[in-house]
């Protein structure tokens, strides 16, 4: 059976944010439907902490370095391999987006397509703006619609209901393309929360109290860690987390999410109702992690913290995957286009550096296994028209399941953590002799990756 596929994608939500895998303060009663119903993996990382890379690694099933997209602020898609919904539409595969694509720079303009992205329907959204002309963004020309401006969120996103946010917009335009479906469909749904700023409104900030939950993970440490760091891009400057509220950066966070939630179970409905659910295998993932205070940053940059290159990962399709598995596989988000065409019965292309994640789907592999380490990258990855506040950063993070090993190229200082002793990250031994040897062993394997991760182009034959 050939499925829909519901694709949805946050925009910096940590993998530490689900209540059915552990999270008690959070209320995510739609996405614990999800974990219960499909395959949760609890170590799933992105292949670059920071937006552009990270999309087009996973719509790709390349690293970021593979195809040109490395950079967040580039002039347009460099059109270094096919995205997976071109795959699929050529396929027959009816595409729909609705939200972010982000393969180029769109801060403050529009972002220009891919040449072929094979979306059919395409509402695309970024970030809220004051700039939007009419045309140029359509949850900006939905709202002129309903007699809104952008500006109202902007001003006092508090009391901006929330049945016009963004959120709940991306979620309307998803259930209208699975009423209108006639074929197998795929519907990206590419929310830009839970994205700095932390702006939910009022009636879901509402349900947190800052005081009642968990400070981030931070010790006096830090400070003196990320002074080091200094001339490593980041969003932002390590601070103590009182001196930014960070108790409250959380709760807007978790009211955020929430909204999501409530718009994952908005769609779920609309699935059952047209009797499409036991036909629609749904994902559910991030491009990225926040750092939402842990070692005194928010936002994110060239750091690779669990918390910023970790993120949700599920997979749920009633009676045709398996159920309430949570796996601790080590895996990567290019792995799910490899994925999503073994489900389609199409070829991975040679190229495509993704692993296909259906045999743990299906109950055909170890669900405790699929990668030995994963990769992340960030290759002057910061936008580039904010070019004159960093410092072009290049980085490389391999982590397997002990250790992380943290290169910034070019750079002096470095880190190695030993993650089953030191889960915070806490304790940097790049520079304990005891750990020498093991830091050596480690730069090898991530210098192998390295270059075992260079695409060398489609083989050609000689004619002479």
């Amino acid at each position: 059976m050939t499925p829909n596929i519901l694709w949805i994608c946050t925009d910096q939500q940590r993998y530490d944010t689900i209540h059915a895998l552990g999270n008690e303060y959070i209320h995510t009663p739609n996405i614990d439907r999800l974990v219960q119903e499909g395959v949760a993996f609890t170590h799933a990382f992105c292949q670059s902490p920071i937006c552009t890379p990270s999309r087009a690694s996973f719509l790709t099933g390349m690293y970021p370095g593979s195809v040109h997209g490395c950079m967040n602020g580039n002039e347009r898609w460099a059109e270094g391999a096919p995205l997976v919904t071109k795959l699929l539409a050529d396929a027959g595969v009816d595409c729909g987006l609705a939200g972010k694509l982000h393969l180029a720079g769109a801060q403050g303009r529009v972002e220009p397509r891919p040449r072929d992205d094979g979306y059919r329907v395409f509402h695309w959204s970024h970030g809220s703006s004051t700039e939007w002309e009419p045309g140029q963004h359509a949850w900006g020309d939905w709202l002129r619609s309903q007699g809104h401006e952008q500006r109202e969120f902007l001003e006092d996103p508090g009391s901006f209901p929330p049945e016009l946010h963004q959120t709940t917009w991306c979620a309307d335009r998803a259930i209208d393309h699975i009423e209108s479906a006639s074929k197998p469909w795929l519907m990206s749904v590419n929310i830009f929360d839970p994205h700095v700023p932390f702006n939910p409104p009022s009636p879901y900030m509402q349900r947190y109290d800052p005081a009642a939950l968990p400070g981030p993970l931070f010790r006096d440490s830090d400070l003196q860690a990320q002074t080091a760091l200094a001339g490593v891009d980041f969003q932002s400057l390590v601070r103590r987390p009182e001196e930014f509220n960070a108790r409250h950066i959380k709760a807007a966070y978790y009211a955020m999410i929430e909204l999501i939630d409530d718009n994952v179970g908005r769609v779920l409905d609309a699935l059952e109702r047209t009797g499409q659910r036991e036909n629609t295998l749904i994902i559910f993932t991030s491009d990225h992690g926040e750092m939402l205070g842990d070692h005194g940053l928010v936002a994110k940059g060239c750091r690779f913290y669990e918390g910023l290159v970790r993120v949700p990962l599920i997979f749920s399709w009633p009676g045709h995957i398996q159920s309430g598995l949570v796996s601790d596989a080590l895996v990567e988000l290019l792995d799910i286009a490899p994925t999503l065409l073994e489900i389609h019965g199409l070829p991975a292309p040679a190229r495509m550096q993704g692993r296909s994640l259906l045999p743990i789907l299906r109950a055909e592999a170890d669900p405790t296994q699929h990668r030995d380490f994963v990769r992340c990258e960030f290759y002057s990855a910061v936008n580039s028209i904010e070019r004159d506040q960093f410092s072009c950063s290049w980085a490389t993070m391999l982590r397997d399941r002990r250790y992380k090993l943290v290169v910034y190229h070019g750079y002096e200082p470095g880190e190695l953590f030993d993650l089953e002793q030191d889960p915070g990250e806490f304790n940097n031994l790049w520079d304990d002799v005891n750990y020498r040897d093991l830091r050596h062993e480690l730069m090898k394997r991530s210098f192998d990756a390295l270059a075992l991760a260079v695409d060398v182009g489609t083989p050609q034959v000689a004619r002479y």
